[in-house]
């Protein structure tokens, strides 16, 4: 615990206990909705987030006498799996060297890899006292990474906003990119459609008519509106997803998604391919939401259907996103599909630390030119995709 003028920090691993409202005073204003009390809480009390699983919750609390004021979400990591920031290489040279890089300290919304994570602090801290508090919790993190021997602290998928702030307190940016779709004033589908170059928007109507010829009707379900057995559903779904593509990696259980309803069943969003008469749908994708900002999270499906995927994750998302006034949709982790389908290459930025001078000395440097190197992959990315150069306009006509 260190004191500083009328400020206390602490040290809890679980966000249980806090209550909600104290920590959602801090984290409701924020963009993200992954910070919010409700969904590190699901992780953590259906068992994903914890010690077990590698993911040691050790949350960092401000107080001003009995108030919360600010907080950082942090879990000391015994590896690397589930950060969807690929630094296993950075612990191949600490082997190498005879350092030990795990454990570390790592600041993210676990297993959620969507841009956001900052510092916690209520919104009318003046400025100077916003900057005295992160001053105050970067100097007790150092000092719990010291006296605990860790090899470092990184802070994963940041707010953009919040990068230079830390840039300017010696951590390292380490440029990184997702595939993310904005708004540009459509005001239908076919008003997005006209975006693209004629070739694939010619590809993106074959593949909805593929959907509709099987027989399938997408719908979008939300909030109260959402079937009961859907959760546990998209749990099925999502687990034969991971066995089938991602080499059985899942990081979630059935129990946070039966969770969801009563943690954060307002920010949910489904959709759905159904078939008139079935009980389940045939396919699935899971989106939550918070104000106009949309986020794909997994998706599956019982059987194969011809572009069903990219109906349910992107095309149906996307129609309904312009019509309920949605500015940012980030439909996840990956980008095979993505960028023919509309979704350019946006940077995301990772901040790291490394207490090890000899880490420091040599990772620091490796860090910018990987960047510089995946900033030439953005533009490169970004010069091929299927648009016109024309902005759409709702007179022209494939």
């Amino acid at each position: 615990m260190l004191r500083s003028n009328s400020y206390t920090t602490t040290w809890i691993n679980s966000i249980s206990q806090v209550k909600a409202e104290s920590w959602n005073a801090l984290a409701k204003k924020l963009k993200t909705p992954f910070l919010e009390w409700e969904w590190l809480s699901n992780l953590e009390s259906s068992g994903c987030a914890t010690a077990k699983q590698g993911w040691l919750p050790n949350h960092l609390l401000v107080w001003h006498g009995e108030s919360l004021i600010a907080a950082a979400p942090l879990y000391i990591k015994g590896h690397s799996y589930g950060e969807f920031v690929f630094d296993h290489q950075f612990a191949d040279l600490s082997y190498r060297l005879g350092i030990e890089y795990y454990p570390k300290l790592l600041g993210m919304a676990p297993l959620t890899p969507a841009g956001g994570y900052r510092f916690l602090m209520l919104a009318d801290l003046p400025a100077e006292h916003q900057t005295h508090i992160t001053e105050l919790i970067l100097t007790e993190i150092d000092r719990y990474c010291d006296r605990n021997h860790l090899s470092g602290c990184h802070f994963l998928f940041v707010d953009p906003e919040w990068k230079s702030e830390l840039e300017s307190r010696g951590f390292a940016t380490w440029l990184h990119h997702s595939y993310v779709w904005e708004n540009q004033n459509f005001t239908d589908f076919d008003h997005y459609l006209k975006g693209f170059n004629a070739n694939q928007r010619r590809n993106i109507k074959r593949e909805r008519k593929a959907v509709e010829n099987s027989g399938l009707k997408m719908r979008v379900y939300t909030g109260a509106d959402i079937p009961h057995h859907f959760y546990s559903f998209m749990y099925d779904l999502y687990s034969d997803t991971c066995d089938k593509f991602w080499g059985g990696s899942k990081y979630l259980n059935r129990k946070f998604f039966e969770q969801l309803p009563q943690t954060f069943g307002d920010r949910i969003v489904f959709v759905a391919g159904e078939v008139e008469g079935l009980p389940k749908p045939i396919g699935m994708s899971f989106c939550v939401r918070k104000d106009d900002q949309l986020y794909g999270r997994y998706w599956g499906s019982v059987q194969e259907v011809d572009s069903l995927h990219f109906d349910a994750c992107y095309y149906t998302p996307i129609e309904w996103a312009i019509a309920e006034g949605i500015q940012v949709f980030d439909p996840g982790a990956g980008g095979k599909h993505k960028k023919r389908r509309g979704f350019p290459a946006t940077p995301n930025y990772s901040l790291h630390r490394f207490y090890h001078p000899r880490l420091q000395q040599i990772l620091v440097p490796h860090i910018q030119e990987v960047s510089a190197y995946e900033q030439r992959q953005i533009d490169a990315i970004n010069q091929e995709l299927p648009f016109n150069f024309e902005p759409p306009s709702l007179s022209s006509e494939s």
